[in-house]
């Protein structure tokens, strides 16, 4: 098993895997040529932060300052990133799907400085910089060649860094970084008047590096991660980029979700972080093939009857499968949300390493994920968001009989605060160090840990019947041709009915499967279809959990955040203006 770094901020981290990794390649990119690739050393990223972190201090003056950075995933993101934690001051990551009047509040909210960003933000960041509503002083753009019109580029910087570094300046390089202050400032999902900044420390990120490392015990320096989430977001940030640094891997990115599988085969992938969307779309992908080639049956029939193989078996058995996500695929890691058990159970049936983690911006984001190696890799809990991490430890706060209550969890991961917000932090965070993490779960005898639903989503009746949305919407979402769904609650003001609340759905539709699957295209026909097949879900419930608040359609995706959780408000606030 590997031994963890130990390390307790992230200058120390960059300089321990520095000596250990140095030489091996930490981005892999595709050239104009077909199946050549440049690649940039894990050392070469190391002087890229040491020249742009003194040219930031020496040049721009923003030792102990807040920066921003936003934009897509690429490695000047990562670089600049680095830059900032690793001696400069405080990182503050942005959403790129962020509206310009949102982008607005959060660059105001964090009193950033100076933001390094992708040539698209440019014409808000100008404005903003020169209405005076903003403590922006610098602009620092990716795409720029020479400083022009008062914005930085971002190579140029790194190239006046280098001068400074090579003259014997050391503010960056020699900096000290305090392992427990607040050195990353994230904004959680939702709008700006309800997001909170999460304040973490370097040593909340590199202990919880510690913990994942311990999960994902067959990874290390000769694996490839494909970065497909947005890489703002803690999730991605921490399991993705943030742990392929601690382990000497590479990264290399997504060119687009369509082209997922491709990349998978070209970058020859061996590790993946994502959301169940996405895997649930490949796995579709991949029985839609084997059916028009006539195999879904027997492959089916193959994998049901080598069902309790080990791992290694399964996966040379169904080679060709394996070929299909590139050949070279260790761990699949779904998270953010509820991965279908099915799909889960038939990853692992074709010998693919799937598990599910749970985490929050809060907590650093890990809290429990399954082994995926190691004394019980071929144990699998399906439906299980796995055990507590190694250094962390979780409780159900008030349970009910069937043993379901809040998680709490308390470890060296857990944020300092809310920035800003002590009620917040005070009703999130108890004085003993239990973190609130809002969700309701249920931890087994054997300290597995089971997910039923966000605690501020739950439905809750007036005689105590608890709904959790997320268990009916799975069973809405496997209906053929239904593409994602949202339960929501409508007051019942039928006296004579005992519940105070009957439950709603909104669906989205696939126009394309409900054609091909139905042979139906005009809105009503799909209502129908939907509508009886609602209804025989509804014989399954008891009556206080049947959808009988009618059925809404329509082809517009779910209001969602970055990684796929539904705002829930939003949507229904839509619903009610319909």
């Amino acid at each position: 098993m590997r031994e963890p770094l130990s390390v307790t901020n992230i200058k120390d981290l960059l300089k321990e895997t520095g000596k250990r990794y140095g030489d091996r390649p930490a981005y892999k990119f595709k050239t104009e040529t077909p199946g050549e690739f440049k690649t940039i050393s894990h050392k070469e990223i190391r002087t890229m932060v040491d020249n742009l972190g003194t040219a930031l201090i020496d040049l721009l003056n923003l030792k102990g300052k807040r920066i921003a950075v936003i934009g897509e995933n690429r490695y000047e993101w990562e670089v600049a990133y680095f830059s900032i934690v690793a001696g400069t001051g405080v990182v503050v990551p942005l959403d790129k799907a962020l509206p310009e009047n949102e982008l607005e509040s959060l660059i105001r909210r964090s009193e950033a400085e100076a933001i390094f960003y992708s040539r698209v933000y440019e014409p808000t960041l100008k404005r903003l910089q020169k209405d005076g509503t903003t403590a922006l002083k610098h602009l620092i753009c990716f795409d720029a060649v020479d400083h022009e019109d008062g914005v930085y580029s971002f190579k140029e910087l790194i190239s006046k860094g280098k001068e400074l570094v090579e003259s014997g300046v050391k503010d960056f390089t020699e900096a000290t970084v305090n392992s427990d202050a607040m050195s990353i400032m994230l904004f959680t999902s939702g709008t700006t008047s309800q997001s909170k900044a999460v304040a973490l420390s370097q040593r909340n990120i590199c202990t919880n590096l510690d913990a994942m490392s311990d999960i994902v015990h067959d990874i290390d320096c000769t694996d490839t991660f494909l970065s497909v989430l947005p890489v703002h977001h803690v999730f991605e940030c921490s399991a993705g980029f943030m742990l392929a640094t601690y382990l000497g891997a590479c990264t290399a990115f997504n060119t687009g979700l369509r082209h997922i599988m491709e990349d998978l085969r070209d970058f020859q992938v061996s590790f993946l972080v994502c959301v169940p969307a996405l895997y649930e779309m490949m796995y579709k992908g991949l029985l839609k093939n084997l059916e028009k080639a006539g195999k879904l049956d027997a492959v089916m029939a193959l994998a049901k009857a080598h069902e309790n193989d080990t791992m290694e078996q399964k996966a040379e058995i169904f080679k060709e499968i394996h070929m299909a996500f590139g050949g070279h695929v260790k761990i699949f890691i779904s998270g953010a949300a509820a991965l279908d058990v099915n799909v889960e159970r038939g990853y692992r049936n074709f010998g693919i390493n799937m598990i599910q983690g749970y985490g929050l911006t809060e907590a650093s984001p890990v809290v429990c994920a399954n082994e995926t190696t190691g004394k019980d890799k071929n144990k699998h809990v399906y439906g299980s968001i796995g055990k507590v991490v190694i250094n962390g430890e979780a409780k159900i706060d008030n349970p009910n009989e069937e043993g379901y209550g809040e998680l709490l969890f308390r470890g060296p991961n857990v944020m300092l605060e809310y920035y800003g917000n002590e009620e917040a932090t005070r009703e999130t965070i108890e004085p003993d160090g239990w973190l609130h993490t809002g969700d309701i779960c249920k931890i087994d005898e054997e300290g597995y840990i089971f997910i039923a639903g966000r605690q501020k989503s739950v439905i809750v009746l007036k005689n105590g019947k608890n709904i959790f949305p997320e268990e009916m919407e799975a069973l809405v979402n496997k209906i053929d041709g239904v593409a994602e769904s949202m339960i929501y609650p409508v007051l019942n003001n039928d006296a004579s009915d005992e519940n105070d609340i009957k439950i709603g759905v909104e669906v989205v539709y696939d126009k394309a499967i409900m054609k091909e699957m139905y042979n139906a295209e005009d809105e009503e026909e799909i209502y129908s279809i939907i509508n009886e097949k609602i209804k025989e879900i509804n014989k399954m419930m008891p009556q206080y959990k049947a959808i009988r608040a009618g059925v809404v359609i329509t082809e517009v995706p779910l209001i969602k955040t970055t990684t796929g959780k539904i705002k829930r408000y939003e949507e229904i606030k839509k619903i009610e203006n319909k």
